[in-house]
């Protein structure tokens, strides 16, 4: 079970990119690349040598494999539907959000590394953005934790515990946050523009400009198991308090990621830098507002 746990987690992050660029081709009028096209970009990457700079030390060469490490092992902590996830224990709510946080740092570390200007610009936008995105995380985090009485994600998906119909409206609301953190933690429009080729308004992109071939693709590949970890912990939430089996969260993350992503990079242009913090602050202000929700659920106030 745990097995196919993984399995259908590698089947979200290679989806949901595919599904992006048919539905920006379809609300645009025109004709798509293969949905697989991305995975063709990386076996491409994959066949070829890295070049690192001669002013680059360990460290830059070591941060795309840490970045992907514990990328994948926060994704494993998360349960598909009513599938077991790899790895559970008290408290992994937590962890969760640390891992994440060592991936960034280490390319934040990674890109200061180079001596570049912009990649070193590119850093410091990641690293404020982060730490206005960790609180809105760990608040949501919290709530969960606080409603379902548990700090693991199996245990606080369950059916048991996502029964209460109080409940179900929490987890909804924190979907909600979660699909809105997708955006800032994939680098996707409106925070940033993966298309974009500008350095002055890069941001994740800018950090990698040093990394090619197999070193820029661990990178791709890691942000898009982030983006399937954030996509199925939405759905779990979603679709726990009604559905709560695997067969209805995998294309709920797959159609709540796809499209919404898809959608808005085909209707909204990109934020001001200066707008950003502010779209990432109502985010964490949401967030607080529902922990203070549900600890009013724990007092056995009641929403009505």
């Amino acid at each position: 079970m745990a097995l196919l746990n993984t399995l259908l987690l590698l089947l979200v992050a290679v989806a949901i990119p595919g599904l992006i660029n048919r539905t920006r081709a379809l609300l645009a009028g025109r004709r798509s690349i293969r949905f697989t096209q991305h995975l063709r970009d990386i076996r491409l990457q994959l066949r070829k040598g890295a070049v690192y700079s001669t002013t680059t030390s360990a460290l830059f060469r070591a941060a795309p494999s840490v970045y992907l490490g514990a990328t994948l092992v926060a994704a494993l902590l998360i349960p598909v539907g009513d599938l077991p996830p790899v790895l559970s224990f008290d408290g992994d709510v937590a962890a969760f959000a640390y891992l994440l946080a060592l991936g960034r740092v280490a390319l934040i570390l990674a890109a200061m590394d180079t001596g570049s200007p912009f990649e070193g610009m590119g850093a410091s936008r990641e690293a404020l953005y982060g730490a206005l995105a960790e609180p809105a995380l760990l608040l949501t985090a919290g709530t969960l934790a606080l409603v379902s009485g548990y700090t693991s994600f199996a245990a606080i998906f369950a059916a048991d515990a996502a029964a209460d119909a109080q409940v179900a409206i929490i987890l909804l609301l924190a979907a909600y946050i979660l699909l809105k953190l997708l955006f800032t933690e994939s680098g996707r429009i409106p925070v940033d523009d993966p298309r974009t080729h500008l350095e002055l308004t890069m941001i994740h992109e800018v950090m990698c400009l040093d990394y090619c071939g197999v070193d820029l693709a661990t990178i791709r590949i890691a942000g898009w198991i982030k983006s399937a970890a954030f996509a199925l912990l939405a759905a779990d939430a979603a679709t726990a308090p009604f559905c709560a089996h695997w067969w209805a969260a995998v294309p709920a993350a797959i159609l709540l990621a796809g499209l919404s992503v898809g959608i808005v990079e085909s209707t909204q242009a990109r934020n001001k830098l200066v707008r950003n913090t502010t779209f990432i602050l109502t985010i964490a202000a949401l967030a607080a507002l529902v922990l203070f929700t549900g600890y009013l659920l724990r007092l056995n106030i009641g929403l009505a």
